[in-house]
Protein backbone atom coordinates (compact mmCIF):
# COMPACT_ATOMS: atom_id res chain seq x y z
CA UNK A 1 0.00 0.00 0.00
CA UNK A 2 1.11 3.54 -0.82
CA UNK A 3 2.03 6.41 1.78
CA UNK A 4 -0.54 8.13 0.62
CA UNK A 5 -3.04 5.25 0.77
CA UNK A 6 -1.81 4.48 4.39
CA UNK A 7 -2.51 8.17 4.97
CA UNK A 8 -6.10 8.17 3.81
CA UNK A 9 -6.42 5.23 5.90
CA UNK A 10 -4.99 6.41 8.88
CA UNK A 11 -7.35 9.68 8.67
CA UNK A 12 -10.51 7.47 7.99
CA UNK A 13 -10.23 5.70 11.40
CA UNK A 14 -9.44 8.66 13.32
CA UNK A 15 -12.74 10.73 11.83
CA UNK A 16 -14.76 7.46 12.32
CA UNK A 17 -13.96 5.58 15.34
CA UNK A 18 -16.72 4.13 17.49
CA UNK A 19 -17.31 1.59 20.07
CA UNK A 20 -19.35 -0.70 18.07
CA UNK A 21 -20.38 -1.76 14.45
CA UNK A 22 -21.83 0.82 12.85
CA UNK A 23 -22.18 2.16 9.30
CA UNK A 24 -19.97 5.13 8.17
CA UNK A 25 -18.78 6.71 5.16
CA UNK A 26 -15.77 8.05 3.71
CA UNK A 27 -14.58 9.65 0.86
CA UNK A 28 -14.24 7.18 -2.50
CA UNK A 29 -15.43 4.04 0.07
CA UNK A 30 -17.99 2.57 2.64
CA UNK A 31 -16.60 1.12 5.36
CA UNK A 32 -18.18 -0.75 8.74
CA UNK A 33 -15.78 -0.08 12.05
CA UNK A 34 -16.23 -1.40 15.10
CA UNK A 35 -14.77 -3.21 18.44
CA UNK A 36 -14.53 -6.38 20.45
CA UNK A 37 -13.05 -7.90 23.48
CA UNK A 38 -10.41 -9.82 22.43
CA UNK A 39 -9.12 -8.68 20.02
CA UNK A 40 -6.96 -11.96 18.44
CA UNK A 41 -10.47 -14.08 19.13
CA UNK A 42 -12.55 -11.68 17.06
CA UNK A 43 -9.58 -11.62 14.24
CA UNK A 44 -10.00 -15.48 14.37
CA UNK A 45 -13.73 -15.34 13.90
CA UNK A 46 -13.62 -13.01 11.30
CA UNK A 47 -10.41 -14.27 9.16
CA UNK A 48 -13.25 -17.99 9.00
CA UNK A 49 -16.06 -16.23 8.39
CA UNK A 50 -15.28 -13.71 5.96
CA UNK A 51 -12.21 -16.40 4.57
CA UNK A 52 -15.42 -18.33 3.00
CA UNK A 53 -16.17 -15.55 0.44
CA UNK A 54 -12.58 -14.41 -0.33
CA UNK A 55 -12.63 -11.15 1.82
CA UNK A 56 -9.06 -11.00 3.53
CA UNK A 57 -7.48 -8.67 5.94
CA UNK A 58 -6.54 -5.47 3.57
CA UNK A 59 -5.05 -3.21 6.38
CA UNK A 60 -3.25 -3.69 9.70
CA UNK A 61 -3.38 -0.75 12.49
CA UNK A 62 -2.15 -1.36 15.99
CA UNK A 63 -5.47 -1.37 17.57
CA UNK A 64 -7.14 -4.00 14.91
CA UNK A 65 -7.20 -5.08 11.22
CA UNK A 66 -9.44 -4.31 8.29
CA UNK A 67 -10.82 -6.94 5.64
CA UNK A 68 -12.04 -6.49 2.36
CA UNK A 69 -12.10 -7.14 -0.95
CA UNK A 70 -9.98 -4.42 -2.23
CA UNK A 71 -8.85 -1.27 -1.17
CA UNK A 72 -11.91 0.87 -3.33
CA UNK A 73 -14.28 -1.69 -1.90
CA UNK A 74 -16.22 -1.60 1.21
CA UNK A 75 -14.58 -3.19 4.15
CA UNK A 76 -15.06 -4.26 7.74
CA UNK A 77 -12.70 -2.90 10.83
CA UNK A 78 -12.63 -4.54 14.09
CA UNK A 79 -10.43 -2.49 16.29
CA UNK A 80 -10.65 -1.56 20.33
CA UNK A 81 -12.01 1.19 21.51
CA UNK A 82 -9.93 4.43 21.36
CA UNK A 83 -10.84 5.61 24.64
CA UNK A 84 -9.38 2.47 26.09
CA UNK A 85 -12.91 1.30 27.69
CA UNK A 86 -14.57 -2.43 26.88
CA UNK A 87 -16.20 -2.82 23.62
CA UNK A 88 -19.95 -3.41 23.55
CA UNK A 89 -22.21 -4.66 20.97
CA UNK A 90 -24.07 -1.67 19.67
CA UNK A 91 -27.71 -1.98 20.18
CA UNK A 92 -29.90 -1.52 16.47
CA UNK A 93 -26.71 -1.98 14.82
CA UNK A 94 -26.09 -4.23 12.08
CA UNK A 95 -23.54 -5.07 9.44
CA UNK A 96 -24.56 -6.80 6.47
CA UNK A 97 -22.43 -8.58 4.05
CA UNK A 98 -23.69 -8.51 0.60
CA UNK A 99 -22.89 -11.89 -1.66
CA UNK A 100 -23.53 -12.90 -5.48
CA UNK A 101 -25.59 -16.23 -4.26
CA UNK A 102 -27.93 -18.29 -1.80
CA UNK A 103 -24.91 -20.53 -1.86
CA UNK A 104 -22.97 -18.06 -0.44
CA UNK A 105 -25.13 -16.73 1.85
CA UNK A 106 -25.61 -20.30 3.64
CA UNK A 107 -21.49 -20.98 3.60
CA UNK A 108 -21.50 -17.46 5.24
CA UNK A 109 -23.94 -18.10 7.98
CA UNK A 110 -22.76 -22.02 8.31
CA UNK A 111 -19.19 -20.55 9.03
CA UNK A 112 -20.48 -18.33 11.77
CA UNK A 113 -22.22 -20.59 13.65
CA UNK A 114 -19.21 -23.25 13.26
CA UNK A 115 -16.94 -20.67 14.82
CA UNK A 116 -19.27 -19.88 18.07
CA UNK A 117 -21.46 -17.09 16.39
CA UNK A 118 -25.35 -17.43 17.45
CA UNK A 119 -27.98 -17.83 14.88
CA UNK A 120 -30.55 -14.36 14.83
CA UNK A 121 -32.51 -16.01 11.96
CA UNK A 122 -32.18 -19.00 9.41
CA UNK A 123 -30.81 -18.71 5.72
CA UNK A 124 -34.12 -17.93 3.61
CA UNK A 125 -36.39 -15.57 1.48
CA UNK A 126 -36.73 -12.49 3.38
CA UNK A 127 -39.38 -9.92 2.26
CA UNK A 128 -39.73 -8.60 -0.63
CA UNK A 129 -36.64 -9.41 -3.14
CA UNK A 130 -33.60 -10.81 -0.82
CA UNK A 131 -32.11 -13.99 1.06
CA UNK A 132 -30.40 -13.73 4.11
CA UNK A 133 -29.46 -15.01 6.87
CA UNK A 134 -28.80 -13.13 10.51
CA UNK A 135 -26.18 -14.00 13.14
CA UNK A 136 -24.30 -12.45 15.81
CA UNK A 137 -20.44 -12.80 16.28
CA UNK A 138 -18.96 -14.06 19.52
CA UNK A 139 -19.29 -10.29 21.41
CA UNK A 140 -22.88 -9.67 19.99
CA UNK A 141 -22.65 -7.74 17.63
CA UNK A 142 -25.51 -8.35 14.55
CA UNK A 143 -24.45 -9.41 10.91
CA UNK A 144 -26.19 -10.39 7.97
CA UNK A 145 -25.30 -11.97 5.11
CA UNK A 146 -27.15 -11.47 1.92
CA UNK A 147 -27.82 -11.74 -1.59
CA UNK A 148 -30.38 -9.78 -4.18
CA UNK A 149 -32.87 -11.62 -5.54
CA UNK A 150 -31.25 -12.79 -8.97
Amino acid sequence: MSCARCQKALRFQRSYDCASLSVRVAPATEGRFGSINPLPRACAFYDAVLGEVGIKRIMEFPRGPVWGSAMDKPGLGILTPFDGKPATAGNGTMVAIVVDGREKVARVHRKALEQGGKDEGAVGPRGDGFYAGYFRDLDGNKLNCLCWKQ
